[in-house]
């Protein structure tokens, strides 16, 4: 399993992901789940990932392959295309595709082949935008009501998300907000395991700075430490 997250706010975007993958308790390895792709100073475009890592692994390499490709156009693209929105179809479609050819194969022995994305970036020119991709290749996007997207293990990283995210939020706030989520998550299914991967793409710069964050960082550990007490002196303070 994995816990990947998105926020977009006024001042850019962030999006957070963990690396761990596992088919049974005795078979756990780390894979990156973060992929940026840039043209520094007209557009970065930023792809998590969650579920069949064949599936995902296999779109991710038809999408670079399309990139690469020699008579690439704005239909086949995604560092061509005229707008996210249409970067959001040509991943869409990927996936889509990739999912059926390899469900057909896999049908016998009932693998699941599900997966989804998270797109986010943006393009000279351009709004910031992000989409949550399903697995059929339909999507929904991230708005001013709803300014975070989540895919993987999200229900117990989802209620510090609900309750704080704002888009007028600081990076700051919102890089805080996205790390105490995913420590929730962390903390409540081994599934999901570091290290992390963390971006943030600002508005109107097309480039994204990246980081990851290693088990034992003392800056995480601090923060989830706080968490726990803040959380544990909250507790006792109410009354009922």
């Amino acid at each position: 399993m994995t816990y990947c997250v998105g926020l977009l706010l006024n001042e850019g975007i962030v999006l957070l992901s963990d690396t761990r993958t596992n088919a049974g308790l005795d078979n756990i390895a780390t894979y990156r789940k973060m992929f940026l792709f840039e043209d520094p100073g007209e557009r970065v475009i930023g792809i998590l990932t969650a579920g069949s890592l064949s599936v995902t692994q296999t779109a991710l390499a038809r999408i670079r392959e399309a990139i690469d490709d020699t008579e690439a156009t704005s239909e086949t693209s995604i560092m061509l295309a005229p707008t996210m929105l249409k970067v959001a179809e040509l991943v869409g479609n990927t996936l889509a595709t990739v999912r059926q050819d390899i469900d057909a194969k896999m049908e016998a022995s009932k693998v699941s082949t599900s997966a989804s994305m998270i797109v986010a970036g943006q393009r000279r020119g351009g709004a910031m935008r992000m989409f949550l991709v399903y697995p059929e290749g339909n999507f929904i996007e991230a708005t001013e009501d709803t300014p975070f997207l989540q895919i993987g293990e999200h229900k117990y990283g989802k209620p510090i998300l609900d309750r704080v995210v704002r888009m007028d939020m600081s990076l700051e706030d919102a890089r805080k907000a996205m790390l105490l989520s995913m420590d929730s998550t962390l903390r409540s299914n081994l599934s999901v395991g570091m290290p992390l991967d963390l971006a943030v793409i600002l508005k109107d710069e097309c480039t994204a700075t990246r980081s990851r964050i290693a088990k034992g960082d003392p800056e995480f550990s601090r923060m989830s430490q706080m968490w726990s007490e803040a959380l544990r002196d909250g507790f006792t303070k109410i009354q009922i």
